[in-house]
């Protein structure tokens, strides 16, 4: 029977029925064994008293040796109807009188042993001795059966067994009783707590008189109302908030086709006239001159470049993202093959882990490790030899933890919180090239996926890049918070 999934009324009464059943078991069992006890030692001292008048009354048959005495001292023992046996010994511990007469001398002991009185098996066996005037003449011995404290065991065990029903019935009683004031409010705040659940915080427990579970009820029902004020503020908080939301992304929208629009142009006529010019006075231009167009020429070409992954790192906050099921594995070595134009001239030791299927956007995954592999290739290029290590492993709490490690320039970890930050370069442009907005894409989709992304490196010592994928399925796009993060 499980315990737990029982309804509160049946609950509660075998609560009371168990309380109060082992209650009555352990008064009960004291009782019997503190009586169990005491009638042990009363019938240990009835015994040594009935042996002490015996020997007394034996002496005169054993200091005269007079037999028929002695077997007349001991037949009196008839009115004793526990007395198993009772036997004379003389000084040198021969058998000397028996009782009864019938009993053979062979059942009794062949000699007498140490004094006083104990039990044995199932009998209480005594050993008293016969003296007079301080000289023992002999022993007296005496064996008791245990009936008497048989019987009164049986007895009492009985009327135990009747207190026992009658403590239950009673406990039964009551407790159908009492349970009627005690389960009804606490099912009633049971059935009220389920429709809450359900996200109706305008119903109310039912008051159900007073004392401790009209206290709990009016608590509840105070608790509901606080609820429900903070369910509506959140609410208009929430309305607020996604208004704003929505203006942000409107901003956003702005933004991108200025971007594209207005900034594209003035940057083609600058690329376009600084060529113009250097056709123009190439016959008469130095060196410095031809170097100072060209720096011209590939500043507004690096700018373009920016643009695009700025516009990239936008619409990748906005756009819609397409759950399936990805099989890492061939994506990853697709990214590798992509990435050989870059590594043909360079030795890199590549130590790829097998990797699981996950669920989420296969173009947005495929760009997180796009831009990592691509920055553990760039940042490990002054090696003789490069080793880019890509691992998984199973998180209860994560789901799926995939790490990208390599040997090579590595960061101070101090300012690890601008990785992912946009335009945020940890390298000079002259040592290392890129716009410093790669690292912020792969942090918006892993977010956007439910995961989380972080790093860890020592200068010249490599890096390793850390991501995770839920595995319980579709993740929950957040798209609130790439919106946040672009405003940001």
């Amino acid at each position: 029977m499980d315990f737990n999934n029982m309804p509160v009324q049946r609950k509660l009464m075998a609560i009371i029925l168990v309380v109060s059943g082992a209650v009555c078991l352990l008064v009960c069992a004291t009782l019997l064994t503190y009586d169990y006890q005491t009638f042990r030692f009363n019938t240990r001292q009835g015994l040594t008293t009935l042996g002490q008048i015996i020997a007394t009354n034996s002496t005169a048959a054993l200091a005269f040796q007079n037999q028929d005495d002695a077997r007349e001292i001991l037949t009196a023992l008839k009115a004793e109807r526990h007395i198993v046996s009772a036997a004379l010994y003389d000084g040198q511990g021969r058998l000397f009188a028996k009782y009864p007469i019938s009993r053979p001398d062979s059942s009794f002991p062949a000699h007498p042993d140490v004094d006083g009185y104990g039990f044995a098996d199932v009998h209480l066996v005594g050993y008293e001795p016969v003296v007079i005037e301080g000289r023992r003449l002999g022993t007296l011995y005496l064996e008791s059966d245990m009936q008497a404290l048989y019987g009164r065991l049986r007895v009492y065990a009985g009327l135990l067994a009747v207190l026992i029903v009658l403590c239950f019935t009673l406990a039964f009683a009551l407790s159908s009783v009492l349970q009627r004031g005690i389960s009804r409010p606490i099912l009633a705040l049971a059935e009220t707590a389920g429709i809450v659940s359900r996200g109706d915080y305008s119903v109310r427990a039912i008051k159900m008189g007073g004392g401790e579970a009209g206290l709990l009820t009016d608590a509840f029902n105070h608790m509901l109302e606080e609820i429900q004020k903070l369910n509506e503020e959140l609410e208009q908080r929430v309305v607020k908030r996604t208004s704003q939301l929505q203006a942000v992304n409107k901003e956003l929208e702005a933004f991108s086709y200025s971007v594209s629009h207005d900034l594209r142009a003035p940057l083609r006529h600058i690329d376009g006239f600084a060529q113009l010019l250097q056709r123009h006075l190439d016959p008469s231009l130095d060196d410095t001159g031809r170097r100072y167009l060209a720096t011209i020429a590939d500043s507004a070409k690096r700018l373009g470049r920016l643009i695009d992954e700025l516009l990239v790192f936008s619409r990748m906050g906005r756009a819609e993202i397409r759950h399936s099921l990805v099989p890492l594995g061939p994506m990853v070595a697709g990214v590798v093959r992509d990435l050989l134009p870059e590594t043909a001239d360079r030795q890199i030791d590549w130590a790829i882990r097998d990797l699981p299927s996950v669920y989420g956007d296969p173009a947005m995954l495929r760009q997180v490790w796009t831009n990592l592999l691509s920055n553990a290739v760039k940042y490990s290029r002054r090696r003789t030899v490069a080793r880019i290590e890509i691992a998984h492993r199973p998180d209860p709490a994560d789901g799926h933890v995939f790490s990208i490690r390599d040997n090579g320039a590595g960061f101070d970890m101090q300012y690890v919180d601008k990785l992912f930050g946009v335009f945020q370069r940890l390298h000079n442009a002259a040592e290392f090239e890129g716009t410093g907005i790669g690292l912020a894409n792969v942090q918006r989709i892993v977010l956007r996926h439910g995961g989380r992304v972080w790093a860890e490196g020592r200068p010249d010592e490599g890096a390793t890049f850390y991501f995770t994928v839920p595995d319980s399925g579709p993740p929950v796009d957040h798209p609130a918070e790439s919106l946040l993060a672009v405003s940001s």
